[in-house]
């Protein structure tokens, strides 16, 4: 009974850890090259091809959640990025206080 219960909890755990190491990260199948006003973007993080994901991409997040896929190397995504920075220290600067840091991410 005990090595039948032994192999039944090593074949559990061997389910479980594929399982965990085959879930897909969240990422952006391809890039759409729109410029995009900078002032409804409150953040930003990119992805690189090979970890993880096929394409490079810069997601921008606006202001309502949502994630948009962008070329990271276009001049206004530069700007955007830009933006975002001097946002941040704005509102670091203020205590995050007034609409202008709204949805903006504490750094």
């Amino acid at each position: 009974m005990a090595p039948q219960l032994f192999f039944c909890l090593l074949f559990l755990t061997c389910c479980c850890t594929v399982t965990l190491a085959q879930m897909p990260f969240d990422c952006c199948l391809s890039v759409k090259n729109k410029e995009v006003n900078k002032h409804a973007i409150v953040d930003y993080y990119s992805q690189v091809s090979g970890q993880g994901c096929s394409v490079d991409a810069m997601i921008l997040v606006t202001r309502s959640s949502r994630n948009l896929c962008v070329p990271p190397e276009e001049s206004w995504v530069r700007a955007v990025v830009a933006h975002v920075n001097r946002l941040r220290e704005w509102c670091k600067k203020n205590n995050y206080k007034g609409n202008r840091c709204k949805d903006v991410k504490r750094i």
